[in-house]
């Protein structure tokens, strides 16, 4: 039972709850007065946490460390000068899909996504590269070589001798696994909305690192669950010790007191269990022992059966789980089943039709339900037609897999946004399509994948990421040949591919700004060469913060281009005009749309005078609109 405090509220116990929501990474555990542990502030990570610079601290202290890790922090913080540049020729669909492929580095991809896309991500899957003690391709700026990790770790002596055995394995590997995924993860868990959650596919050699990296990230108490996944049908007899038939996936959400998992749907054999032998009108149903062995002092009465046997009480060191009223209510409701005799110990019906409908997930996912590896890459043999086997990824998961967890975390109808922000071979984008094709779904899926070259020249492949591509559009072919017109017309089958680029702007990145006096004295093209309209449209997106995905139109009016996001006929999201010459006359028949946002080309006007007007002809004739010039 709790006490009273009986006392003023603790306001430093308040205002470390406060900062542990902000910036959970700054909680620790240090020792009172009276060496009992309480929480406390580490004041240097909350330093490190504010500055735009790497700052010294204390290094002993209980919490993840690795060296590298306050440069990997820095990293996920630093702006970068980029953008994403649309590719209509390798999509499928542009200008009505809203799915999204983005090639390039997946952390200028959350860094790039986080305005449009915060808070609104019902799902994250990740596979990233399991750390094999390999090099991998995800070379950050961070990263440290091996004689910088025994110097900046305290494993060289003056000499530049080696202090500790075995660092290379048990140090350098888990500190660069280590960097390159906490800086994703900060940024991947601003994208996930207050109900949602992240799935991380994991092997035996990082889960332990990983979940307390994730602790830190996501706060301890959002732990979800650590699910256990049947990989592999059959033993491999070569192990050297044991053979290896699982992996883990780590469950966070971003809120746990707002995430639950959905039900998922009973089998078949479980369905099964229910008769109905008395043909009784609510249908089938099942049979319970009325008999507990908790203590019920209520629960020791006599029963008499409906064909005149008397049962003096329950089994010897048992009780019935109800009293004697209770008893006679069911039993007058026809819900006692007393065998076909109407002479056996008393059991409970339970209907179908009243128990939940569905089952609760379990923590070991079985290979006979979610497929396993082979599977996986039968699935993708289907679909992409290799030449060179060993471009076939040892590393990619069964589409049903995946499924199940869409099945878990997202709603058919919700319009569910689903991130992978390893995409690798586009299993998870295929796994939200097939979702979406067998209950009618309309999730959307964003994969992000580094540009890695295949291990071997494929004809027409020559990337990974244009291997999940091409998978893509041959399985949306197979399954608009296989579904009726209705179904595959409601389907999103499509994707626009992005790719992550240098900024549109010469020199320096501009954000689209409102007009101003000294903006409007500027008479300099400030375009890069060689970027067309669409680059500059999507790069406004971006830095508006406008969903990369609503459907996009190109309308001439007066001569000039306009695109429109999201309707064409008045109050779209946005209409951009870039083109150059640029007079009173077109921006008046532009205002008759009365767009929310619309957007120029700092240098497209005819004259100064046209520029200074222009906010005073939409303050006329569309007050609500933002104007801004890039």
């Amino acid at each position: 039972m709790d006490k009273l405090k009986m006392h003023s509220p603790n306001l430093t116990e308040d205002s470390i709850a406060k900062l542990a929501e902000l910036f959970p990474s700054c909680v620790t555990e240090v020792r009172d007065e009276q060496g009992r542990m309480k929480q406390a502030i580490d004041f240097d990570q909350l330093r490190q946490e504010l500055s735009d610079h790497i700052v010294d601290g204390p290094k002993e202290r209980y919490h993840l460390n690795w060296p590298g890790k306050r440069e990997a922090l820095l990293a996920a913080n630093a702006p970068i000068t980029k953008t994403l540049r649309p590719c209509r020729e390798e999509s499928v669909s542009f200008d009505t899909t809203k799915n999204l492929f983005i090639e390039g580095d997946n952390l200028e991809a959350l860094k790039l996504l986080q305005e449009t896309y915060l808070g609104r991500v019902k799902l994250i899957y990740i596979d990233p590269p399991y750390n094999t003690g390999r090099e991998f391709i995800y070379d950050d700026d961070y990263r440290e070589s091996f004689d910088g990790y025994l110097d900046s770790s305290g494993q060289r002596d003056d000499q530049g001798g080696r202090l500790v055995a075995n660092t290379e394995a048990n140090g350098r590997f888990h500190s660069d696994w280590l960097s390159m995924m906490y800086p994703r993860l900060r940024l991947a868990k601003n994208l996930l909305c207050d109900n949602g959650v992240i799935f991380i596919s994991i092997d035996d050699h990082e889960v332990d690192n990983l979940r307390k990296l994730c602790d830190e990230v996501f706060g301890g108490e959002n732990f979800v669950a650590q699910l256990i996944w049947q990989k592999v049908f059959s033993p491999k007899n070569s192990a050297k010790w044991f053979s290896e038939d699982h992996d883990y996936i780590l469950v966070y959400a971003k809120d746990k007191g707002l995430w639950a998992p959905n039900m998922l749907p009973q089998t078949e054999e479980m369905i099964a269990r229910y008769k109905n032998p008395d043909n009784d009108p609510r249908g089938p149903w099942t049979s319970s022992d009325l008999a507990a062995r908790n203590r019920y002092d209520a629960g020791l009465y006599s029963i008499k059966c409906p064909s005149g046997r008397v049962i003096d009480g329950p089994p010897r060191g048992s009780y019935w789980r109800i009293n004697e009223d209770s008893f006679k209510k069911l039993d007058s409701d026809n819900r006692i089943w007393w065998g076909r005799d109407g002479d056996n110990m008393p059991r409970l019906k339970r209907f179908l039709s009243e128990v939940k409908q569905g089952r609760t997930p379990q923590t070991i996912w079985f290979y006979s339900e979610v497929g396993h590896t082979q599977d996986a890459k039968k699935s993708l043999l289907k679909y992409v037609d290799f030449q060179e086997t060993e471009n076939v990824l040892n590393s990619v998961k069964p589409v049903e897999l995946i499924q199940r967890i869409l099945q878990l975390s997202t709603s058919p109808d919700a319009n569910d946004i689903v991130l992978d922000f390893f995409s690798g071979s586009a299993s998870t984008a295929h796994a939200v399509i097939k979702q979406n094709y067998e209950d009618d779904g309309t999730r959307r899926f964003i994969g992000v994948q580094i540009p890695e070259p295949l291990p071997k020249p494929e004809p027409g492949l020559g990337s990974i990421f244009e291997m999940g591509a091409r998978r893509i559009k041959n399985y949306a072919k197979e399954i608009s040949s296989e579904a009726d017109d209705h179904k595959a017309g409601s389907l999103d089958l499509g994707f626009r591919v992005m790719k992550i680029d240098s900024s549109n702007m010469r020199e320096t990145h501009y954000s689209p700004d409102v007009l101003s006096q000294d903006l409007l004295s500027e008479n300099i093209d400030n375009i890069r060469e060689g970027r067309s309209s669409e680059d500059l449209l999507f790069q406004v997106l971006l830095d508006w913060g406008v969903d990369l995905s609503l459907p996009i139109s190109r309308q001439e009016l007066d001569g000039k281009t306009i695109f429109f996001v999201d309707g064409a006929e008045k109050h779209m999201a946005l209409a951009a005009c870039f083109d150059l010459d640029i007079d009173e006359a077109f921006v008046k028949q532009l205002a008759e749309y009365e767009p929310l946002r619309v957007v120029f080309r700092d240098a497209g006007f005819a004259s100064d005078s046209v520029k200074i007007n222009v906010e005073q002809i939409f303050a006329q004739k569309s007050p609500n609109t933002d104007v801004k010039v890039i």
